[in-house]
């Protein structure tokens, strides 16, 4: 039930109800309206809860963050943001600047074959058909976080591609937090292919200056019949920052996903993400790589539910902690009673550098029907003794062992990339903050960690 913490956020949505729903159609605001009242009905996750039981998010959300509704005049040089170690790719490259649509003058380009991409909130106002088809079709607003988001979010990016077509080359979606102030940010992305579509897409989190941050963020992902969507995510932001992401992914008849999130830096980061299996023949692929030191916590939270028969799910991901970071992991996979012949295999690997390092680490099957192949496993463990051993009775030091294996030990995420220029990139990334010599951010004149 709702407590004083939580009439912060009552308070905010009655005070700024004006400005809310002024800009938005009615079945944006009718979705404001229900999600606020699950909120205010369940309040902040407890520490008891559950799904959040290793990551207790609640005090971040009631200190006192700065909270805009609208975009706020920031300019900044956009070549600084290549400077700070985000892949400059062959990319069509979109900002988001606190969450807000950067391009003001441009927020919606139309690319080759009719393929649409650009603001949030421009597309509400020019495509509301086609956005009422698919907003709020997939995301839970049982979670309050989600319901938070949904309640406030008033920007972020879409993506719309048409029946048969394919995207000439990968969106970049770059997310930078740069402030004055301490800053709670929340947007929300909606991507829509259609059947026999196929796109890539590459999100790149990076604060730009030393503030405190707090991201709520929600992602809502329709991969239609027999579609194919590459979806990679690299989270670099400073220590005093804090993420939270949402990912509801629904995937159609014969579709395909591959999902890949690497974590080079961040204070506390929650990674949500749901992947429903919603027609017959569908092949999800999900990795996660993540490298944390000092006193960051990553947690990763994975959901996928089998709902028809002959789908394929795989979940792998690996964490290398050290100092005294903290990790936690929870894969979950649902197998509904009408999906037979499911195979679904899931993994979670854990190095940990030193013996105040600590990870958790939840496999979870959930099965009702009679005629499928599922495992799961789970290791938490420190370098391997007799392979250190075997490369130093080569000569090799023991430092320059231990990078040796740990790379080893990230290279099973890393050949996933499909994207090659990107993968290339990550591989760099991650052999600089494996030796440490990649600070948030390596390149950059501010000091944010």
């Amino acid at each position: 039930m709702e407590n004083s913490n939580d009439n912060i956020y009552t308070a905010l949505f009655n005070e700024n109800k004006k400005l809310l729903f002024n800009s938005s159609p009615e079945f944006i605001n009718n979705l404001r309206e229900e999600a606020h009242n699950i909120f205010e009905h369940k309040g902040f996750p407890g520490k008891k809860d559950e799904i959040y039981k290793y990551t207790f998010l609640e005090p971040y959300f009631t200190n006192g963050y700065k909270k805009y509704l609208s975009a706020q005049p920031i300019s900044f040089d956009t070549d600084f943001i290549f400077k700070c170690d985000v892949p400059s790719l062959d990319t069509h490259v979109i900002i988001l600047l606190n969450g807000f649509f950067y391009d003001k003058l441009n927020p919606m380009t139309v690319l080759p074959g009719d393929i649409l991409v650009g603001s949030f909130s421009e597309a509400v106002k020019k495509y509301p058909d086609l956005v009422s088809r698919h907003l709020g079709k997939y995301a839970s607003l049982n979670d309050s976080y989600v319901s938070l988001n949904t309640v406030f979010s008033k920007d972020g990016v879409f993506l719309y591609v048409p029946k048969g077509k394919i995207l000439d080359k990968p969106i970049q979606i770059i997310n930078v937090l740069l402030a004055e102030e301490h800053l709670m940010v929340q947007h929300r992305n909606l991507f829509i292919l259609e059947q026999d579509s196929q796109a890539k897409v590459i999100i790149c989190d990076h604060t730009l200056s030393p503030q405190k941050f707090l991201t709520n963020s929600l992602t809502e992902i329709y991969v239609g019949e027999n579609a194919e969507f590459d979806y990679f995510k690299v989270q670099n932001e400073h220590n005093d920052s804090v993420q939270v992401s949402h990912t509801f992914i629904n995937q159609e008849t014969s579709s395909l996903l591959q999902s890949c999130a690497v974590t080079l830096h961040g204070g506390v980061v929650r990674n949500n993400l749901h992947v429903k299996l919603n027609g017959e023949n569908c092949t999800s692929n999900i990795y996660g790589l993540c490298v944390s030191d000092k006193s960051q916590h990553v947690d990763n939270f994975v959901s996928v539910d089998h709902a028809k028969p002959n789908c394929i799910s795989t979940q792998l991901f690996k964490n290398i902690l050290d100092e005294t970071s903290t990790g936690a992991f929870t894969g979950k996979i649902l197998v509904e009673r009408d999906a037979q012949k499911t195979n679904a295999y899931q993994r979670n690997s854990s190095i940990l550098m030193s013996k105040d390092a600590k990870m958790n680490t939840k496999p979870q099957l959930e099965i009702y029907a009679d005629d499928v192949k599922c495992s799961h496993g789970a290791t938490v463990g420190q370098i391997d003794e007799e392979a250190l051993f075997y490369l130093r009775s080569r000569g090799i030091n023991e430092k320059e062992a231990r990078l040796m294996l740990m790379f080893a030990f990230t290279r099973e995420i890393l050949d996933e990339i499909k994207i090659i220029p990107l993968k290339d990139r990550m591989i760099e990334l991650i052999e600089k903050r494996l030796k440490g010599e990649l600070s948030m951010c390596h390149n950059c004149a501010l000091y944010c960690g």
